[in-house]
């Protein structure tokens, strides 16, 4: 019964195209619940692959009999049941002394098999455990991050999987071919069946060691969406939103640990600046030069609360809440002379401690430029370089030329832009270093 990921719904034999009401209700339907459908059939299977092809055939089926009979009044109900049933007929097909196929037998019963089949299945009718809701949504998104898969798998599977979209959104929001992303999720798929990972949440003490994996995936996915690494858009929002979409999501889930609330004030706080980190014709805005009227004071006062919430659980804040910090200093200041650059430069300092890498080494040189000046910043700039740790990143060569231009090293800074305009893989951003080499002196 297995096969490949799907990109979207499967194609079925109907008696003519399926209306679009009908298709409207099965992809909102499948956007807001797929987590909820997919958790509960494979903690009922126990297979991750077979739990999203029969949600997979439900959502087909449900093209033909909802455009014929209408929308169930509980369509999740109705998508579950004959989700089962169809896993059901597959085990069934295999075996029919299959140990499995009994136990859903028993567990179906005829009351509940007509219930999926009729289209207007009462809200009681529901085939899974509401108590269990939540524990199989997390299990869900732990076993989409597993430390067997790689990180480009983590992300897809994520994303199709807990997030519900189809294999053309995710290539898409990568730049990557669609056969591409539907190799990575059917290879994640195959990794975690041969691994044994059981579909069950991991006990307390791995789910904490675990799930640092689990906001690494979020933020790699929100951090795309931020600053797209290629292409010609600087921003992909749906994909940054759907990474704070996720992050909520984990944050309902689990309210006592500090770093989802820091992850998710991280991605409100950066995401309320993308009205204004954008020209009309998508240049990149530089942060001296956006109007802060349009930033979304929504999304700040939501990364406040977060990072609030964060700070009261009394452990301290990690490398996600630290960022958050940083990111309210910026949401706070009504320019950037203004900003207290001061309290960024320990902010950094602190995260260097928690969190030590050369990106965040890059990141303090330039607030204890703002703070200190160009030349102290300069020297921590060129112990990176010295290190070798950022070679091939267009970031070290861009901060290095801005530090010389302030210096008034004009041919060493139009050397270094040039430089990080060649290692930059997106095309608005690397359109803006050129300019900035070009007006140099």
């Amino acid at each position: 019964m297995a096969r490949a990921d799907r990109p979207g719904l499967m194609p079925v034999a109907t008696d003519g195209p399926p209306s679009e009401s009908a298709r409207r209700a099965v992809e909102a339907v499948w956007r807001i619940e797929s987590p909820r459908i997919v958790a509960a059939l494979a903690r009922y299977t126990g297979d991750f692959a077979l739990a999203e092809d029969v949600a997979q055939e439900a959502l087909a089926e449900a093209l033909v009999s909802w455009s014929r009979d209408g929308a169930p009044t509980n369509p999740v109900g109705w998508l579950l049941a004959t989700a089962r049933r169809r896993a059901i007929d597959g085990f069934r097909r295999r075996s029919a002394l299959d140990e499995r196929y009994a136990t859903f037998a028993r567990e179906l019963g005829e009351g509940e098999a007509n219930a999926g089949a009729t289209p207007r299945g009462r809200s009681d009718d529901l085939p899974w455990d509401p108590d269990r809701i939540d524990d199989d949504t997390l299990a869900l998104m732990f076993i989409s991050c597993h430390p067997v898969l790689s990180p480009e798998a983590r992300a897809a599977l994520t994303l199709r999987a807990v997030g519900g979209l189809r294999t053309e959104e995710i290539a898409r929001a990568f730049l990557v071919p669609v056969p591409t992303i539907q190799a990575r999720i059917t290879r994640a798929k195959k990794t975690i069946a041969a691994a044994g990972v059981p579909f069950e949440l991991p006990p307390a003490e791995q789910r904490r060691e675990r799930l640092g994996g689990v906001l690494s995936v979020l933020y790699v996915i929100f951090t795309e969406g931020s600053t797209a690494t290629a292409g010609d858009r600087l921003l992909r929002p749906e994909l940054a939103h759907e990474a704070i979409r996720l992050a909520r999501m984990l944050s309902a889930l689990l309210p006592a640990e500090p770093e989802v609330f820091g992850l998710l004030a991280l991605c409100e706080l950066t995401a309320a600046r993308f009205p204004a980190r954008t020209g009309p014709d998508g240049e990149p805005v530089l942060l001296e030069d956006q109007d802060r009227r349009l930033w979304d004071r929504s999304a700040i006062r939501r990364g406040r609360a977060a990072l609030a919430r964060a700070t009261a659980v009394g452990r301290g804040l990690g490398p996600y809440g630290l960022q958050a910090a940083i990111a309210d200093c910026h949401a706070s200041a009504p320019s950037v002379p203004d900003t207290d650059w001061e309290r960024v430069v320990l902010l950094y300092e602190a995260l260097g401690r928690v969190a030590p890498s050369p990106v965040v080494e890059l990141n303090r040189a330039v607030a204890v430029a703002m703070a200190h000046g160009p030349r102290q910043a300069l020297e921590m700039v060129d112990e990176l370089v010295a290190s070798d740790r950022l070679s091939g990143s267009h970031l070290l060569p861009s901060v290095r030329g801005e530090l010389l231009t302030r210096l008034g090293r004009t041919e060493e800074a139009r050397a270094e832009l040039t430089l990080a305009a060649r290692l930059c893989r997106n095309t608005h951003e690397r359109s803006v270093l050129l300019r900035k080499a070009a007006a140099l002196p």
